[in-house]
C-alpha cells in the first residue's frame, strides 16, 4: 500500500500574497506589468498541496535559488463520515 502512495503526484503551490483590482486594469495589463501584492518579503507564505492549505513557511533566497522553509504544519481538517457520526451519536 505504501508503495502505491509514493507514486501519487501532488501539486505544490506557494502563495506569496494576493491583490484586488478592477477587471479593466487586469485587461489592460501586458508583458512587464507589475502587480503589487498585499505582502512583504518577510511575511509568511501559505503552502498548498493540491489547492488545500497544509503548511506555512518563509521564503529563503540563496544566490539564484528561491526556496521555502516550512515553519508550521497546519492541522488537518476533521473529515466526518457516516460511520464516525453514527459512532458519536
Amino acid at each position: 500500500m505504501k508503495a502505491d502512495l509514493d507514486l501519487v503526484p501532488v501539486e505544490l503551490t506557494v502563495v506569496l500574497g494576493s491583490a484586488r483590482m478592477p477587471i479593466y486594469k487586469l485587461l489592460r495589463m501586458g508583458r512587464g506589468a507589475i502587480i503589487e501584492l498585499n505582502a512583504s518579503e518577510t511575511d509568511e507564505v501559505q503552502i498548498l498541496a493540491n489547492n488545500h492549505p497544509f503548511a506555512k513557511g518563509i521564503v529563503v533566497v540563496s544566490g539564484q535559488r528561491i526556496s521555502v522553509e516550512i515553519t508550521q504544519m497546519l492541522k488537518r481538517p476533521t473529515v466526518y463520515t457516516l460511520e464516525t457520526v453514527a459512532a458519536a451519536a
